[in-house]
């Protein structure tokens, strides 16, 4: 298996005249921690909504484990691993759309759920509703959402934007800790 799990070559987005992604070319390594930086209006999140699918390229390629997803949809590459932050341990379920299900069904998914918790540390407050969690844990719950689809690349788009320091610490360490695992 290569070294390189996402690579792009000339990656470009053009609106209307508007290039606000151009000739982007780049190599990520399994198991390694890239960022995208730059001011705001650099274009990062055209990149990344690129490379998740959600905008299409005007030219360009984007590969994933050696394999042309360029063309492919959201959901296409979410199905090879690639995901970005979303609530999804219902999936394995294929329960993730039946909204109106009995609590009993999804009773099967708690151990899991606590799991993914305890990962981020979050697992003493397991029962607190999410609107009451400091901005930070928010988005901590988040990363283990994202987790629980069990993703072979994640992609989290500012995932300390508008935190403090101790928050900004706190998640740092988390997706390293995520990296490693």
């Amino acid at each position: 298996m290569s070294d390189v799990i996402l690579e792009t070559q000339s990656l470009t987005k053009e609106f209307k005249g508007f290039t606000a992604v151009s000739n982007v070319t780049l190599s990520v390594r399994r198991g390694s921690i890239h960022a995208l930086i730059g001011p705001n209006g650099a274009g990062k999140t055209t990149c990344f909504n690129l490379l998740t699918k959600f905008l299409e390229p005007t030219s360009g390629l984007i590969r994933f484990n050696g394999q042309d997803i360029t063309r492919e949809k959201p959901a296409e590459i979410a199905r090879r691993g690639v995901i970005r932050s979303r609530i999804g341990l219902q999936r394995k379920l294929g329960t993730a759309f039946h909204f109106w299900r009995r609590e009993r069904s999804l009773r099967q998914l708690a151990a899991r759920a606590m799991e993914l918790l305890t990962e981020v540390g979050l697992e003493d407050l397991a029962d607190e509703l999410t609107v009451n969690l400091p901005y930070g844990r928010k988005r901590a719950l988040e990363i283990a959402t994202t987790l629980a689809m069990e993703p072979e690349l994640m992609l989290l788009d500012e995932p300390t934007q508008g935190m403090g320091h101790e928050d900004v610490d706190r998640v740092t360490q988390l997706i390293k800790k995520v990296s490693a695992g």
